[in-house]
């Protein structure tokens, strides 16, 4: 890759992300709308059990309902 075209990608790359950064007004985020009823916030426990600790019990049921009901090792006779 020569030096035109590596900075025609970073100019692109950068331009992209500073655009993105732009249109995505986090201060539209404070607005309310209509109907809009947040429920009370989770604490650092409960962020963690919801999105950590029950995907991982949920991926390691299914790990050993698998293996458990695993029909392709016949027992042999």
């Amino acid at each position: 890759m020569d030096k035109k075209n590596a900075l025609r990608t970073g100019t692109v790359v950068t331009g992209t992300t500073l655009m993105m950064l732009l249109l995505s007004s986090p201060a539209l985020a404070l607005t309310r709308d209509d109907g809009d009823d947040p429920g009370p916030g989770l604490s650092v426990a409960e962020t963690l059990g919801l999105f950590v600790v029950a995907p991982v019990a949920i991926f390691a049921l299914i790990t050993v309902l698998v293996m458990v009901f695993d029909k392709s090792r016949q027992q042999q006779s």
